[in-house]
């Protein structure tokens, strides 16, 4: 590698704030805070989600009912469907 041209590379703590979860990962993100974590102090970063916490959990993803998409459907399409026989 080319000396002084890339970021500095370390582990980081993210922590997810909706499901409580603390991830090592080596990351290039700059952050003044640390933490303290299995005796050892660490950067440390909030994440609103994570795997730990997908959308469809956190009530922030819309939901469509399934019936009424195909309920829509079919009366879009539904006439062009029974016409090939």
């Amino acid at each position: 590698m080319k000396a002084g041209i890339h970021p500095d590379y370390h582990i980081v703590v993210f922590h997810d704030l909706s499901a409580n979860t603390y991830f090592k990962v080596g990351s290039t993100i700059k952050t003044d805070r640390t933490i303290e974590l299995n005796g050892e102090n660490w950067p440390y970063v909030t994440i609103d989600v994570s795997s730990a916490s997908p959308p469809y959990y956190t009530g922030k993803q819309k939901a469509f009912s399934k019936e009424g998409s195909t309920a829509r459907f079919q009366q879009r399409f539904g006439r062009f469907i029974g016409s090939n026989k």
